[in-house]
């Protein structure tokens, strides 16, 4: 039997909180999952091609990441801020190896939505062997 994570609150950090971790919060929301974003180095903006792509992500400001963000998560989602990224025992993390959208093209930006729209329907599923330390 597998021992599963309880995915219920899901941070996903990147650096600038103007792309990936920005993406993946719009699409874990609109599936009904409660996400919030934030950047080890925040954006002045969401880039613009991500924001061409989604509209509704013009108007977001990127944040700062927080201790209370991940006091809040169930799981933190890491998409290449590196040594930047949070650490908190008894949390659960995943990595995931995702390109920075930022000068990429709306195609570019479409393949990466997909890309973590596959992994965001693995991650009710995931387990504890899975996750990172």
């Amino acid at each position: 039997m597998r021992d599963a994570v309880d995915v219920t609150n899901v941070l996903f950090v990147c650096v600038q909180n103007a792309g990936r971790s920005q993406i993946a919060q719009r699409l874990h929301e609109l599936a009904g999952g409660s996400a919030r974003s934030a950047g080890s180095q925040p954006a002045e903006r969401v880039h613009a091609n991500v924001a061409a792509v989604f509209p509704e992500l013009a108007s977001r400001t990127p944040r700062a990441l927080s201790h209370d963000d991940v006091e809040w998560a169930d799981v933190v989602v890491t998409m290449g801020c590196g040594d930047a990224c949070p650490y908190m025992p008894g949390k659960r993390y995943v990595d995931w190896d995702l390109p920075d959208p930022a000068g990429g093209t709306d195609d570019d930006v479409r393949a990466l939505a997909d890309e973590i729209q596959r992994r965001l329907d693995a991650l009710p599923t995931l387990s504890r062997s899975e996750s990172c330390p």
